[in-house]
């Protein structure tokens, strides 16, 4: 078994994580809070979210306006103000099964908060992939995901503090 770079165990077989990162010009404060304020992330992940911003705390978004609609329910790993966030996931159900979320063993996601000279450097991991056909399937679909969602993140984000 290896670690992740956030220090978590990861299986030596697993897929690769995935690793996105976007920058943001705007203050920590509102970067941070908009991973765990309900309004705001279903400003840009998600439809609705209800969200217990501590370690144990619920982390549950639902995906309504998605082909297949899909509930995650999961929970607050670690929560480190202005610094990181990281939760598990359950994903869609055609790839429950695929990331082990079904047989008590969610993936998880991981977010660090950095300031940098162009604003916030937000980068997000997804972890848990297993090295199998459905866990590539699996890990293909939630980067193009995340990649859209980190997007969304960042016009929401603009949007919010400029008009």
């Amino acid at each position: 078994m290896t670690l992740s770079t956030t220090g978590s165990p990861v299986p030596a077989d697993d897929l690769d994580a995935i690793l996105i990162q976007v920058t943001i010009p705007l203050p920590l404060a509102m970067i941070y809070n908009s991973f765990l304020e309900a309004k705001s992330l279903s400003g840009w992940l998600c439809d609705a979210a209800s969200v217990i911003p501590e370690a144990g705390g619920r982390y549950e978004l639902t995906f309504d306006s998605e082909t297949i609609p899909f509930t995650s329910k999961g929970s607050i790993v670690r929560l480190t103000p202005e610094h990181e966030v990281e939760f598990t996931w359950i994903p869609p159900p055609q790839y429950d099964a695929a990331v082990g979320a079904a047989k008590g063993h969610p993936s998880t996601v991981y977010v660090r908060f950095q300031e940098s000279p162009e604003g916030v450097d937000v980068t997000l991991e997804h972890a848990g992939w297993p090295n199998t056909e459905d866990g590539e399937e699996a890990r293909s679909w939630h980067f193009r995901f995340w990649d859209g969602r980190l997007t969304l993140f960042k016009e929401y984000l603009l949007k919010t503090a400029y008009g």
